[in-house]
C-alpha cells in the first residue's frame, strides 16, 4: 500500500466514520481507536485513505470488519 494523507473533506468524514464505528463496535473511546489507527500503526494513512474509493462503497459492517481484520493482522487489535 502507498501512504496517503487525507486530501479532502470526504476522506476526512470517512476516516471519522470509520474511527467512530469501530469504537462503537468495540465499546471503547474513539480517541483510543484513532491512536491505534494513526499513531500506533498508521493504518489510517496507509490503508483506510488509499482504499477510500473502494471502502466507502461498502456497508458499515463490511467496512468495520475489514479494518478490524487489518488491525489484527498488524497486531493493533487482539
Amino acid at each position: 500500500m502507498t501512504k496517503q494523507n487525507i486530501e479532502n473533506t470526504c476522506e476526512m468524514e470517512f476516516a471519522i466514520f470509520c474511527i467512530e464505528s469501530i469504537a462503537q463496535k468495540l465499546g471503547v473511546n474513539a480517541k483510543d481507536i484513532y491512536s491505534a489507527l494513526a499513531e500506533k500503526s498508521n493504518i489510517l494513512n496507509d490503508y483506510i485513505i488509499p482504499e477510500y474509493e473502494i471502502l466507502h462503497t461498502q456497508g458499515k459492517e463490511y467496512i468495520v470488519d475489514d479494518i478490524m481484520e487489518v488491525m489484527k493482522e498488524r497486531g493493533v487489535l487482539k
